[in-house]
């Protein structure tokens, strides 16, 4: 990796090909079995920045122009993807996308997504690493231009409801809640993650160079990107309060993934909210 990169290389909206981690076959096979083909004019445009829309697309021909407050972040090329980030976040578009040329494009609305992510649990991993991907750069930029001062940690998001609580409890019933009495630390930063942990009661201090950047309470998860891509732990967390959590291993990750799709799609949800805020220090 090169050691001059720009806030630019580490912008969310940019193409998930940049990574080594997208493969368009898994992309493709994904689009066409449910998706619709379009054929699109030169200059037509595919959503706007701020814009509220749940399309995503795969670029099957030609090349579309992304571009931010007028401008020009990335080019879409043919094999790509576009448009993820809103699909998976629900929230408004962060870029403005246009035709360059002539392009031919399958759609999948909010719905269909989901569906690909049922059928296809491979699709909903390789997402995943991207944006944990996205993530990590993002941190080191971060790092190193000081910008985690900016943090309060004033976030805290509710990911999984009661019920989708008590099916994750009867599916990891062979391993029981682990209890944390206040100020114990759960994992460090740099360290290999084995589990990913959902907290159940209290909240927890997530730290990145001993900056705060998130509290987990309640229905909160943390430490998955260590499960999904086998790196070193980016964070620190800290029991800020007596917690119960419950504990998942990668063989139970990978297992839950593959047999329910609102898991997949709620931590899908989760890394590009994370992925919003850390990019929001930035600005």
């Amino acid at each position: 990796m090169a050691t001059d990169m720009s806030q630019d290389d580490l912008d969310f909206t940019k193409r998930p090909s940049k990574s080594e981690i997208y493969d368009p076959k898994v992309a493709r096979i994904c689009f066409e079995s449910l998706g619709q083909m379009e054929d699109v004019q030169k200059g037509a445009v595919f959503f706007t920045e701020n814009q509220n829309s749940d399309r995503m697309y795969l670029l099957e021909l030609g090349e579309v122009a992304l571009t931010r407050g007028g401008k020009a972040i990335d080019v879409v090329k043919a094999g790509e993807i576009f448009g993820e980030m809103a699909a998976i976040s629900q929230l408004p578009r962060s870029a403005t996308a246009t035709a360059r040329t002539a392009c031919r494009v399958v759609a999948l609305d909010g719905k269909q997504f989901q569906l690909a992510i049922q059928r296809m649990p491979e699709f909903a991993l390789m997402l995943m690493n991207i944006l944990i991907n996205r993530l990590r750069l993002t941190v080191t930029m971060l790092s190193m231009s000081k910008a985690l001062d900016a943090s309060d940690g004033a976030r805290t998001r509710r990911l999984f409801d009661d019920k989708l609580l008590k099916g994750l409890m009867v599916a990891t019933q062979h391993r029981p809640p682990q209890h944390c009495p206040l100020n114990k630390v759960i994992m460090n930063e740099g360290e290999t993650g084995a589990f990913m942990y959902i907290v159940l009661s209290g909240r927890v201090a997530i730290t990145i160079k001993n900056k705060l950047v998130e509290w987990v309470g309640p229905g909160g998860i943390f430490g998955e990107m260590a499960l999904v891509d086998q790196s070193p732990r980016a964070a620190t967390a800290v029991a800020e309060t007596d917690c119960d959590l419950l504990s998942i291993n990668r063989g139970d990750f990978l297992n839950m993934v593959k047999t329910n799709p609102v898991f997949a799609v709620s931590l899908l949800k989760a890394g590009a909210d994370r992925l919003r805020d850390m990019t929001a220090l930035r600005r």
